[in-house]
Order: structure tokens, then sequence, then C-alpha cells
């Protein structure tokens, strides 16, 4: 009944996914996008509440009279629709959103009848900005048995390797001078952030083969004949689990602060978006949604080194709360890389909506196996590791 009940809203979600990847928006500022989901919604009859955890652009929705008898499993799908500077939907969230849409609303069909629960999660900023973070620290993901949701890629995986990242803004003030007539009077802000860039770049060599550090100049001085006093750099640090980021973070600021030292500067730093965790992804989860999806004729491979997919999400502080998964579905040919223009086209192509049709149906299936298969939750439930 769900696999048909997407075929027959495919129109519906595939004009919404192009709608959304027409109309980019970044972080927070998803209005458009938020807006066209949560109408639909309430269109087929959801009741929704608009700017949930105090988000303006998230939102939380229950089916509405078939909405289940409030004691049985409760499954989030959830819904990501931010884009990325300059390239649009280069991650393809519109996809997300769509997926997530769709397995709301056939998952919405059979609510009542399996005897489940459903929400409908509306997640903002995953760029960055930590949505899902925020509304996990203000109840969003309390009493949930367990959360979906899917990602587009060039290929079909059970799960990305997801690592942890803390994001830093790095301000550096110095003193401001003639660089011709008395550069000694000055102290060069520039210097100190690109002896810190220096620095960290020395340190590479000595990260595990999973950590990723990369860092930018947002600011770097006015005119080349002012000794400049003040620049911004902002930096990602990357590691295999949040345990290990806590290490990782502590070397890479003392290779900053040395840059700042050493140019006689000072040095300001702030973490402007929460740290995002690894994921936890559940086994017993991941199989069924795996069963499902190659009921399908998608089938869904674990990744292998030359696979693997290494990225960070908000998805993966999910996992910390409750059982959770995060599979990738191919919607590109395997050499073109999330981030970038050539995969913003993928995201609105007739193979982005096969994957992301076949997605929104592997979610509703998984959840109404979920919400019929007492053993099946059980076993979700009895790998969930919490978070310690």
């Amino acid at each position: 009944m769900v696999v048909a009940a997407v075929d027959e809203r495919a129109g519906l979600l595939i004009d919404v996914s192009h709608r959304i990847h027409e109309r980019p928006e970044l972080l927070f500022e998803e209005r458009f996008a938020a807006d066209l989901l949560v109408s639909t919604l309430e269109l087929e009859g959801f009741v929704v509440e608009r700017g949930a955890c105090g988000l303006e652009t998230a939102f939380v929705g229950h089916p509405g009279d078939d909405g289940g008898d409030g004691s049985g499993p409760r499954i989030a799908v959830l819904c990501e629709y931010d884009a990325l500077p300059g390239i649009g939907h280069g991650c393809g969230h519109n996809v997300i959103a769509a997926a997530g849409l769709g397995a709301a609303l056939a998952a919405a069909t059979v609510v009542g009848a399996a005897g489940g629960r459903l929400d409908v999660i509306g997640t903002p900023a995953e760029e960055g900005g930590g949505g899902k973070v925020l509304m996990g620290d203000r109840g969003a993901f309390d009493g949930i048995d367990a959360a979906l949701a899917i990602h587009p890629a060039g290929l079909d995986l059970i799960q990305p390797q997801v690592i942890a990242i803390a994001t830093y803004e790095i301000e550096y003030f110095g003193k401001a001078a003639h660089a011709a007539a008395a550069p000694d009077q000055g102290r060069n802000a520039l210097d100190a952030a690109v002896l810190g860039y220096n620095a960290v770049a020395a340190l590479r060599q000595h990260m595990a083969a999973t950590d990723r550090v990369h860092g930018v100049f947002l600011q770097a001085g006015e005119k080349p004949n002012i000794v400049p006093d003040h620049t911004v750099a902002q930096w990602y640090v990357r590691s295999a689990t949040a345990a290990s980021l806590q290490g990782l973070k502590v070397r890479v600021l003392a290779c900053l602060e040395a840059g700042a030292a050493a140019a006689g500067c000072t040095m300001e730093v702030r973490q402007p978006w929460p740290e995002y965790t690894d994921l936890r992804s559940n086994g017993p989860l991941e199989r069924l949604y795996a069963a499902n999806s190659a009921r399908l004729g998608r089938p869904v491979a674990e990744p292998t080194p030359s696979t693997k997919l290494m990225v960070s999400t908000d998805m993966g502080n999910v996992s910390y709360r409750v059982p959770t998964i995060h599979p990738i579905v191919k919607i590109s040919p395997s050499d073109v890389g999330l981030h970038s223009a050539e995969f913003a086209t993928w995201a609105a192509s007739a193979e982005g909506d096969r994957g992301m049709l076949d997605a929104a149906k592997a979610m509703a299936m998984t959840a109404v196996e979920l919400w019929l298969r007492p053993d099946a939750l059980e076993e979700v439930r009895a790998a969930f590791d919490p978070a310690p």
C-alpha cells in the first residue's frame, strides 16, 4: 500500500523537489522550502507545528484523524532543505526533503491501521548550523523509537562514513601601520593567520588517517600598503568520532595560537555552530531498510575502502539520541562529487527523481515493518548505543 501511495503522489513529490531546487536557500533562511513542505503536509491532512523548537524554518508534523492510537512505536522521518552558497543544491537536499515528505505521506495512509505513530520533522541548517542538534536539545526527538533519513550521492550505500566536526571562527588582531614608511610599528594580523595556517599544514602529516582539517580566510586586510590589523579565518576540524575530535581540536588551536604569538598579535576563538558527532548507524534498522530497498530493485551495498563516502552531518547527533539510519541513494554517476555544481544538476534530473521516489518508498516500508513487527523493533532497540 505505501509503495502505491508514493506512486500516486509521484508528480507532487517531483514538483516539490524541483521547486525547492529552483529556490536554493541558505541555513536558517529556508522559508520557501519549509512553507512548501508544511503546506503540502497540511493539504494531506497533517497537523504541523511551524517554527518548531524556536527555529523559524523548522517544523514537526503528525497525521490527522488517522494518526494512530498514541501508544504504538513512534517513527520519525526527517527532511533537510538548506542549500550551499554559490552552487545551490550541490548536496541534493531537495531530494532529501521530497523523499522525507513522500515517506511521511505514504506511511500516514496506514499508520492508524498499523497501530503506530508518525512524526515528520523538518530540520533546517544541516550545512553547518546544526538544526538537528538544536532541535534535539529542545526535545524534538524525545520519545522517538527510530529516525529515518536518506542522502543522495553517486552510489547506493547502506551508510556513509560520518565523522565528527567542530567549526571555528578565528579573529586575529594586530596593529595597523604604513607598510613602507613604518612597517616596524605594525603587527601583522595576516601574518598571524598565515603562520597559523602553515602550522596546521605541518600538523597534517601527524594526524590520524580519518582526521581532516581545512580552513579559509574570510578577511585578509584592505590594501597592501597598510599592515593588516584585523583578519578572520574559518576552520573545520574533523575526526572519526566525537571523542577523538576533542584531542584534535586542542592540537589545531595550539597551531593557530602559535601563529598569533609569532606575529605579536592576539586571537579570539568562536564556535558559531554546534559540533556534529559521528553516526552510530543502527544495524538491525539498516538491514530492514536494505531489504526493502532491494525489493524495489535498488540493492544497497556496504561501504568498502574504494566506495566509502566520508562526510559530516548533524544526523550523527540524532543517532546518539535514538536509533537512526542515513542510507545513501544513487542519483548521479559515481565520479560526480558532492558539493559541486555538477551534482546540483543531477539533483533535479530524472535519475534524482527516481532515487527520491525509491527512497521514499523504502523508508515508508521500513516504518510499517517497525509498526507491525514487535520483534524487529526490539532488535533495533537492543542494538541502540546511547550517548555515554
